[in-house]
């Protein structure tokens, strides 16, 4: 295993994001659309918050019977804005995948959005690593 590796390595960088006049409606779509649990709220090229399906889940009913669909009466109360997580830890592609590592295992986050130069270019969640450390053995 790599010491240095660099984190552009793993993340994503064909990142989906959302923005704030995004209903969360559309949010769930896309989580469910792309099988994914974390999606950037962006305005321009500038992150501005991180909205997790658990985001949604925490505000709304999950309904067990019927696939865990969420009820979406609820998403009608609330914008993406005060759903989603504004005070973010981000990082940039050069930083390594053992330091992405020690900053997931520290926080109680999954994701972090990657930085270069004030613009999203990426996503890193533990998933990646967990894929990465895999890959290794």
């Amino acid at each position: 295993m790599k010491k240095r590796t660099p984190i552009s390595k793993i993340m994503t960088s064909n990142v989906i994001t959302l923005n704030s006049t995004n209903g969360l409606e559309t949010a769930e779509m896309l989580f469910k659309e792309n099988n994914i649990r974390h999606i950037p709220v962006v305005n321009g090229d500038v992150i501005i918050g991180m909205l997790s399906y658990t985001d949604l889940l925490r505000i709304s009913f999950a309904d067990a019977i019927n696939d865990n669909d969420v009820d979406t009466v609820v998403y009608e109360m609330f914008t993406i804005e005060q759903v989603m997580a504004k005070n973010l830890v981000s990082v940039n592609s050069t930083t390594t995948i053992k330091e992405v590592a020690e900053i997931l295992a520290e926080k109680e986050f999954h994701a972090l959005p990657v930085i270069d130069n004030g613009k999203l270019v990426g996503i890193v969640t533990t998933t990646d690593l967990i894929n990465y450390l895999l890959e290794q053995f």
